[in-house]
């Protein structure tokens, strides 16, 4: 019984490390997967942000099936799904077939992080065991987070861009071995009915949001799609809301949405996924596209930010015993938007080394937030409700990166293109500014480059780094304002009184690094 916890504990890792990596992994590989595929700017996006919104879309009604028809089964098909998208987007020949597969990541990563929890509680009833199962499931997954630029960036350069994705094959197919032969089924003593209108809704409305958001930087927010996307959206999570209001088994129960803590906990949370963690992208871009880094170069740049965050966090954990939620939460969103500013103010001269400081200091901040609203959430409800309430949690997390980089990446589309009309202003591409700068918003500097006399490839080159660089700034303080809002926010909204500070049997609720 006890080796089989041990192979509980193991797969249920490895599940979470893959999922978790494939949310940073890929960023490395996005200048390559835009010359192999002949993607765009927004295509780039959508490879990141769709794998987001199917993970944040699933996850709730993942945690429901598994509820009702076991949490191994749930869990063995997330892993398969995982693996088979896996192949999908490693053999995929245009950047819709990845997009699609992306996906399909997205629904598996949500199996996955539905049920890995729930699997860990029931293979480790002794309190005292599952903390220390608990400890080792939260530091691999913050390490997922940690190793995730310098893995791509290996995998990039030692076999192509292809086999971010490959790799995952082996170690999926042993993990569902494991699983069956291993884990032990569980599943809930009284599961609720599937909230399937609640599901269908609240993924319409958040697929049709961050395709609208997207959409926008190439077809104009004025466009029927874009347009139709807004009302989609709207009229679609209207619908959720009062469905949601009416159902004896809703996605999201009213006792947990009628707490002020819980939406302060939420609030924390799609502060900080939607600046620190969306910005990757483009800080990843940045790195390639204008300092010309290869690929393991630029992971290793990034290294500063994720191991601060790795560090923080675990020191951040025991800090939460000791200091009140809501002034940790706001502190580590208040560091995040300094960290941004100090990221800020680039110049198209500067090296990778002006970004240093504001990487450790938004690291820093990120690592204080992540276990404390995590606390938070799961402390303001009653022990019956904390699956829902860590799943709403998770939830959070995804959409924010995805409606992050969808709405960051809106503001940099427009700044670049002006930038571009600035700088060619009085020089013989001036006519074509229009046309250049759509090209740069869109990421297709490489495809332009050639159709250009030659001795005009030198100052176009120059006009979309500075441009890009003036975009990368725009967007690093507009996150740096959201986070300083959101830091101002938490403070009344997380609430002490709220809290509880045990589990079902009285103990001290664990707290996993990574999260």
């Amino acid at each position: 019984m006890a080796l089989n916890r041990w192979w509980t504990l193991c797969v249920v890792s490895v599940g979470s490390f893959m999922l978790l990596l494939d949310v940073t992994i890929v960023n490395i590989a996005l200048p390559d997967i835009e010359e192999a595929l002949d993607a765009t700017l927004t295509d780039l996006q959508w490879v990141v942000a769709a794998y987001a919104v199917a993970l944040s879309a699933v996850l709730l009604t993942a945690g429901s099936l598994a509820d009702r028809f076991g949490r191994r089964a749930v869990f063995s098909w997330g892993m398969a799904v995982f693996t088979l998208a896996s192949l999908l987007c490693g053999i995929a020949q245009n950047p819709l077939m990845l997009i699609a597969a992306r996906v399909l990541q997205g629904v598996g990563g949500a199996a996955l992080l539905a049920t890995s929890l729930a699997l860990l509680a029931a293979a480790y009833p002794d309190q005292r065991d599952r903390h220390v199962a608990l400890a080792v499931w939260g530091a691999v997954s913050g390490a997922a987070l940690a190793v995730g630029p310098l893995a791509g960036g290996v995998l990039v350069e030692g076999a192509g861009w292809r086999w971010i994705f490959l790799v995952n094959l082996p170690v999926g197919v042993l993990a569902l071995i494991a699983t069956a032969a291993r884990v032990a089924e569980s599943r809930a003593e009284r599961p609720g009915r599937i909230d399937w209108p609640g599901f269908l809704t609240f993924g319409t409305a958040l697929g049709s949001l961050s395709f609208a958001l997207l959409r926008a930087n190439e077809e104009g927010w004025d466009s029927a799609p874009v347009l139709g996307g807004f009302v989609l959206s709207a009229v679609a999570l209207t619908a959720f809301v009062l469905i949601e209001r009416h159902r004896a088994d809703p996605l999201l129960p009213g006792a947990v949405l009628r707490k002020v803590t819980t939406t302060g906990a939420a609030v924390g949370v799609l502060a900080m996924s939607s600046t620190a963690f969306a910005l990757l992208l483009y800080l990843t871009l940045y790195l390639q596209t204008v300092l010309g880094l290869a690929p393991l170069a630029a992971g290793l740049r990034l290294l500063p930010l994720t191991l601060s965050i790795f560090v923080a966090s675990a020191v951040a954990a025991r800090a939460g015993t000791l200091l009140p939620a809501r002034w940790l939460v706001s502190a580590g969103l208040a560091l995040i938007g300094l960290g941004l500013l100090l990221m800020g103010g680039l110049d198209a001269s500067d090296d990778w080394t002006a970004l240093l400081a504001g990487q450790l200091v938004t690291g820093l901040g990120v690592g204080v937030v992540n276990p404390n609203v995590v606390a938070a959430a799961m402390g303001a409800v009653e022990p019956a409700r904390v699956g829902v309430a860590s799943g709403l949690s998770n939830t959070c997390r995804s959409l924010g990166i995805a409606l992050g980089i969808a709405s960051l990446g809106a503001v940099f589309a427009d700044r670049v293109r002006d930038a571009v009309a600035e700088t060619l202003a009085g020089t013989p591409l001036q006519g074509r500014a229009d046309e250049l700068g759509h090209a740069v918003a869109s990421g297709q500097i490489g495809a332009v480059l050639p159709k250009l006399p030659p001795e005009q490839r030198g100052l176009f080159t120059d006009a979309a780094h500075t441009a890009f660089v003036d975009g990368l700034n725009s967007i690093l303080t507009v996150a740096a304002v959201v986070a300083f809002v959101g830091a101002l926010a938490v403070i009344p909204l997380i609430r002490g009184r709220d809290l509880t500070t045990t589990g079902p049997d009285g103990d001290p609720l664990p707290i996993a690094a990574g999260h």
